[in-house]
């Protein structure tokens, strides 16, 4: 009897469904009920339970000849295209019970920078940043790849420049616009990060977006690439501009982390570090740390004061257009766009931003706190 995952239809079906509702992803688990993702929370779908073999089915019917390495790597990622609308990151993985699947959603068209509602310096760095290391980090989901798509997309209609993206896989598609645009993934136009990375040195890039530093040969690449003159977009999973700084210079040996300290110093322009909130609406805003090197923070770096970036980030807002999370988030819950206890969820300093957001309050209800257990003056 074919099972009735073999010929795609059935997984096309749930993909229309995610689609239909709004969803980001879809899991399925074999020995489980199959979930989709809307606004951050896993909702079932049915009662059925997606059993092994259909996992396996499934798993063979997409994977076609690249089933084998499957069960060698116990992982795969690839693109899926559902007509000529809608694209999709897969991850198949092997796990206790079988076989799973994530499908990411890619919006057919790219956002804009003011469609995501980002900070409106995210503009001027795509727009300025000629050349140095901008890196884009937070957990997986945060949004990161579709904030650097929008830079990208930004720099297409604005500039004549080669760009070479090195994904695994390729989510966003580009058309050329002002840009020439050549896009790589790996496994299918080539074979790991470090190895791109180093041809797309003698390929005439301009600019060239990395899609993970995932190992050191790939960083130390980067920031090669950086040193003379391109323009390198990457990411990392790390959940601020402190711990990414970090990650970089404790991913070297001991001696060399002070020449790395001082490559990074030179190449660093910016970090964009992400988080996503879920706001009044229902639906979910990206709170986004910005970090634009300056004298200040280049002399952090090459002096190991990465625990001072913080308050620099703080300090810069006025006169370089720098925010922390917490600032930010205090200005979503000013504009009414999320609550004081989802900004408080997602702050990096709880005590302090709430502390702001009192003062806010107080200011609003005319100095008089709403704490009832505060004994008004002319009470005493």
């Amino acid at each position: 009897m074919v099972n009735e995952f073999s010929n795609l239809k059935k997984l096309d079906s749930y993909l229309n469904l995610l689609i239909k509702h709004g969803g980001s992803d879809l899991h399925m688990k074999a020995g489980s009920i199959i979930r989709i993702r809307i606004n951050g929370e896993l909702k079932k779908v049915g009662d059925k339970i997606f059993t092994k073999n259909d996992s396996v089915a499934l798993a063979q019917g997409l994977a076609g000849g690249d089933y084998d390495r499957l069960l060698e790597q116990k992982s795969l990622d690839f693109s899926y295209a559902l007509g000529s609308d809608y694209r999709f990151r897969v991850n198949i993985f092997l796990q206790l019970d079988g076989i799973s699947f994530v499908f990411r959603v890619i919006p057919a068209k790219i956002p804009s920078i003011d469609d995501l509602k980002l900070p409106k310096i995210i503009k001027k760095i795509s727009d300025e940043t000629m050349r140095g290391l901008i890196l884009i980090t937070g957990p997986t989901g945060s949004g990161k790849t579709t904030t650097i798509a929008s830079m990208i997309d930004r720099i297409n209609n604005k500039r004549n420049s080669h760009i070479i993206t090195i994904e695994d896989p390729v989510e966003f598609v580009f058309k050329d616009d002002r840009c020439i645009i050549n896009q790589r993934s790996i496994g299918s136009n080539c074979n790991n990060f470090a190895d791109s990375l180093r041809a797309a040195l003698r390929e005439d890039p301009d600019i060239i977006f990395v899609g993970e530093m995932r190992d050191l040969e790939t960083i130390e690449t980067a920031l090669h690439a950086a040193e003379t003159g391109h323009l390198v977009l990457s990411t990392l999973h790390t959940i601020d501009a402190k711990e990414s700084i970090n990650r970089v210079v404790s991913m070297f040996e001991k001696e060399e982390q002070e020449r790395i300290r001082l490559s990074l110093a030179s190449v660093l322009a910016a970090t964009i570090s992400q988080r996503l909130a879920i706001s009044n609406d229902g639906g979910r805003r990206a709170v986004v740390e910005v970090l634009i090197k300056n004298t200040r923070i280049k002399d952090m770096i090459l002096e190991n004061r990465i625990h001072e970036i913080p308050d620099a980030i703080q300090d810069g807002k006025n006169t370089y257009g720098m925010q922390t999370f917490d600032q930010h988030l205090l200005e979503l819950y000013e504009q009414g766009i999320v609550s004081k206890d989802e900004a408080l969820d997602k702050s990096t300093n709880r005590g302090d931003l709430d502390i702001m957001i009192k003062n806010i309050i107080a200011k609003k209800t005319g100095g008089q706190s709403k704490d009832e257990n505060l004994i008004k003056l002319q009470d005493v």
